[in-house]
């Protein structure tokens, strides 16, 4: 590698644990759709497609990179612009919130098949006047819970951690949620929300999964897989051999997995998923064979995916979806956004906050080790997808890590 500075992806700062429960030549219909089904998917699909806004992201084309990684081809998924709430959670909290109130109006009313429109529209006004959903997050997924209540009509309250940045509170509040801060991290402000939501009766929209509690979750899968469907047409016959997902909790990386295996079954592309160094709670999940939560003592950069508790019916995909999992350090965020946002040898420019890059610094650091290619079957040939989930959802961030205005770079 030659544009990409070794010293800025050092192997020896990441590591990588293979899952030994990987099953590639297990059907869809035994494996994943136990958690999340192919119904489920298809339906989200058909319900969002329909609301005002959507359009399919782009699946952006990196010749020069790809060609500097030495593979066959590498493309990018660019969620910055979905539904103008900047990630790909946009696609998961609104839609688990439809979800929500379309079964509590049918449980008060008898009415079934509420549809996302006249809900919109007011119909069923009465019914959901007083009701209000809730969610912990680090700043995208609470957006999307916030927009889904204005959109549809409910209440919203939404947790943040002490270290979620004042332009992401802002950002919440300006579709309507009542905000509160909460000492400690996102898996405490989690706890926080759970606790006051069942003092007060509101309505849990969490995007990770505990025992008891995993429909609304299964329902935010459902929404997320919707980018992973629209990959499958994008790239048309011929599959990636390659994904890169990062971590967070695991829903988004469960919702492509278990899309990809129904749409394309065992050839499905080998699967990786990437986190942070400070907050491994897949890798370590994939190294126990079992969930297992970590402490997450300081706060990553890749505020997105700050979680030290994996999702339980994400884990109930990865468990035999997930090709293995890389942690790697903060000090590999910058210099990947800056790369996407400088464009290598002519490819697009394109804008990535800082949560969007863990898969392709993965991909980056893999290449810049024959030892890690090989374990992870990457060479000439590899044909490779990665998830850009966000764009600069915090612009002051994005400047800082990039030293550009993000609207610079687009121009």
């Amino acid at each position: 590698m030659t544009l990409i500075k070794r010293a800025e992806f050092d192997p020896a700062l990441s590591s990588f644990v293979a899952n030994p429960n990987a099953r590639q030549e297990l059907s869809f219909s035994d494996g994943a759709e136990k958690s999340i089904s192919a119904m489920g998917m298809k339906t989200a699909k058909q319900c969002v497609s329909k609301w005002d806004g959507y359009q399919v992201t782009s699946l952006t084309p990196l010749p020069g990179l790809a060609k500097e990684l030495r593979i066959s081809s590498l493309v990018y998924k660019d969620e910055g612009s979905r539904f103008g709430l900047g990630s790909f959670k946009a696609l998961g909290g609104a839609y688990a919130v439809y979800q929500l109130l379309s079964r509590m109006i049918t449980q008060a009313t008898g009415i079934e098949g509420i549809n996302s429109t006249d809900l919109k529209n007011g119909i069923y006004a009465e019914q959901i006047k007083d009701v209000t959903v809730s969610s912990a997050t680090d700043g995208n997924h609470g957006r999307s819970v916030a927009w889904g209540a204005q959109q549809f009509g409910c209440n919203c309250v939404i947790y943040i951690h002490a270290e979620v940045s004042h332009g992401r509170l802002v950002a919440l509040e300006e579709q309507g949620a009542t905000v509160v801060r909460v000492d400690g991290n996102y898996d405490q402000s989690v706890h926080v929300c759970a606790e006051q939501s069942d003092s007060n009766g509101w309505h849990v929209v969490s995007d990770t999964s505990y025992e008891g509690y995993k429909e609304v979750p299964t329902n935010v899968m459902e929404g997320y897989s919707i980018l992973a469907s629209e990959i499958v047409d994008q790239v048309n016959l011929l599959p990636p051999t390659h994904v890169f997902v990062q971590g967070g909790v695991g829903g988004l990386a469960a919702a492509v997995n278990a899309a990809f295996w129904q749409a394309w079954e065992t050839e499905r592309p080998l699967f990786y998923i990437v986190e942070p160094d400070l907050a491994p709670c897949i890798y370590k999940s994939v190294e126990d064979q079992a969930p297992t939560n970590v402490d997450v003592e300081t706060e990553t950069i890749m505020a997105g995916l700050s979680c030290g508790e994996i999702s339980l019916v994400a884990w109930d995909v990865l468990a035999q979806g997930a090709n293995g999992a890389i942690v790697i350090p903060d000090s590999f965020v910058g210099p990947t956004m800056r790369l996407l946002a400088e464009g290598c040898a002519n490819d697009t420019a394109i804008v990535a906050g800082e949560s969007a890059v863990a898969g392709l610094a993965g991909l980056i650091v893999a290449r810049g080790s024959e030892t890690l290619s090989k374990l992870l079957q990457l060479d000439v040939n590899s044909r490779v997808v990665v998830i850009g989930s966000e764009g600069a959802t915090d612009v002051d961030i994005y400047r800082q890590l990039v030293g550009e205005l993000a609207d610079k770079v687009l121009s």
